[in-house]
């Protein structure tokens, strides 16, 4: 398993050299306990049991070893074979000097040849955004940005559902012939459109007016889509559909009953089987989906598809899952499907919770948020929490202008970052033997666990990981400077406290573009 952290990744290197390890998996992890040192190994209790000895004499045998290396300040045993390493100043001046050598580089893998597919928001064009299509935008965004650090090649995009039923729906609704869509929205479509078009009409040229404003409000969201995808225009228009029902029936996936074409959903552990094609011949939405998941995999062959939907999509993801794996079975791809449901918004504000309802048009849109709220605070916020968690969006604490506010804190800690630089100077070449000092240290350990959050996040997709590494760094990087004194009368020591300063501003700036938030140089 390796992680991304370039120290982990050499001391494993020098851990498998000394235990002769070949290709054999272990850990190189932080332990939970300070006192059992920076890093712990189970590389004794791994070999010990492919080569049939003690786990605990191997340890031993293994510390008297890599005791002698100039990197570990202490190596010890514990438990029944655990290693405990203890680092020496060596092999922290030698990690800031890795980072400060990577410079704009720190934290960007080797590309891969992985190409990824992230779609997110994709509401349907039937009303605007809420923050609930907000928060799933900005998760997916991050993780865009994430993926792409990782040395992966990504692209962004927005499914449009402009066909079926919904676009007549709502062409009744602007007509006032139907009341499943309403508020000021709608009646502001009325004043825009001819009514006495077919309801069909009406409602295509209203979707096509709601989602105008949705390209409006995401570019103020600061999100760039590669491709918008119009359900009409590349499935419905070219046949798309019919040919995946046509795959479909090709691998016994599909079968007529009351009139409908049905999936055999059940195959793959959905709860029920699901309609295709309606009595009338109307193909249903999980048609369309598949069709479309078809084109992502077979017609752009795509690695990997990370779909990012609302919690209230919950149902649809065995089904979708079910069809693509008929597909699979059809068409022969390897391509991975991953679909991350955030869950629901509140916007508190004096302790109490705005309602939102999309089809009573009484939802709260981001493009109102950004009125009163700071851009980069409202992407920060809306990362900060676990996708799968329920999120209460603080009105009074993202407004907050002091270090109560974690976007605030953060950008006081470049800020005075900066300032540092602009008093000192950029230092040339520097002594970092000179550093040694516990805050230094640990902020040294923290910096160079930020290629580990890149790669643990392109696996997992936590992208909540990465704001709180950010403030980590801001408040390691405050410990630092109230504990020593940065430019000094001693020219040596002032030198290398500003190499340890100025690779904090490198990272720091990484992880800022990774959110994609700005850091000022002054406050």
């Amino acid at each position: 398993m390796h992680t991304g952290n370039m120290l982990v990744e050499q001391i494993r290197t020098l851990i498998a050299e000394t235990a002769d390890a070949g290709d054999a998996e272990f850990s190189v992890e932080q332990p939970k306990q300070a006192e059992h040192g920076d890093y712990a190994s189970n590389v004794a209790l791994v070999l010990a049991k492919k080569r049939g000895v003690n786990p605990r004499s191997l340890a031993e045998e293994l510390q008297g070893k890599l005791a002698e290396e100039e990197r570990f300040a202490k190596v010890e045993v514990a438990g029944p074979g655990f290693l405990n390493f203890t680092l020496s100043p060596t092999a922290w001046q030698g990690a800031l000097q890795d980072i400060l050598d990577a410079g704009d580089k720190f934290g960007r893998r080797d590309k891969t040849g992985q190409k990824i597919q992230v779609e997110f928001i994709s509401a349907n064009p039937t009303g605007p955004l809420h923050l609930g299509n907000a928060r799933g935008g900005y998760v997916g965004d991050v993780l865009a940005n994430v993926l792409q650090r990782a040395g992966h090649e990504v692209e962004r995009e927005y499914y449009i559902n402009d066909a079926g039923g919904q676009i007549e729906v709502l062409g009744k609704a602007v007509k006032g012939e139907d009341d499943a869509y309403g508020g000021g929205y709608i009646e502001a479509l009325r004043k825009e459109i001819d009514l006495k078009k077919p309801a069909r009409e009406v409602g295509a040229e209203a979707a096509e007016r709601i989602i105008k404003g949705t390209k409006e409000t995401i570019k103020r969201m600061g999100i760039a889509f590669d491709t918008w995808f119009s359900e009409q225009k590349e499935l419905r228009d070219k046949g798309e559909v019919s040919r995946t029902l046509g795959d479909l029936a090709k691998v016994d996936a599909t079968y007529e009953k009351d009139g409908a074409l049905w999936l055999k959903s059940t195959h793959y552990d959905d709860e029920k089987d699901r309609p295709l094609l309606k009595s009338d011949g109307e193909p249903t939405y999980i048609a369309a989906d598949l069709a479309y998941h078809y084109h992502k995999f077979v017609t752009r062959k795509f690695d990997r598809v990370i779909n990012v939907w609302g919690a209230d999509h919950h149902g649809d993801v065995a089904r979708l899952k079910a069809g693509v794996e008929f597909l699979r079975k059809a068409d022969h791809f390897d391509g991975k499907l991953e679909i991350i449901l955030a869950q629901f918004v509140r916007l508190v504000e004096g302790g109490e919770a705005k309602k939102m309802s999309k089809r009573a048009g009484t939802a709260v849109r981001p493009e109102e948020l950004l009125e009163s709220v700071e851009p980069d605070v409202v992407r920060f916020f809306f990362v900060m929490k676990s996708v799968g968690t329920h999120m209460d969006f603080d009105l009074e604490l993202a407004k907050e202008h002091s270090q109560k506010n974690p976007v605030y804190y953060l950008k006081y800690a470049y800020a005075r970052i900066a300032g540092i630089i602009k008093k000192g100077g950029k230092a040339g070449r520097a002594d970092l033997s000179k550093l040694g000092e516990p805050t230094e240290t640990a902020l040294i350990q923290l910096l160079a666990e930020w290629p580990q959050t890149v790669a643990e996040t392109a696996d997992d997709y936590q992208v909540q990981r990465v704001p709180h590494y950010a403030l980590a760094v801001a408040d390691a990087f405050h410990k630092f400077y109230e504990q020593c004194k940065v430019v000094s009368d001693d020219k040596d020591l002032t030198a290398a406290r500003l190499k340890l300063v100025e690779a904090t501003k490198l990272t720091l700036e990484q992880v800022g573009a990774t959110l994609g938030i700005e850091l000022p140089e002054k406050m």
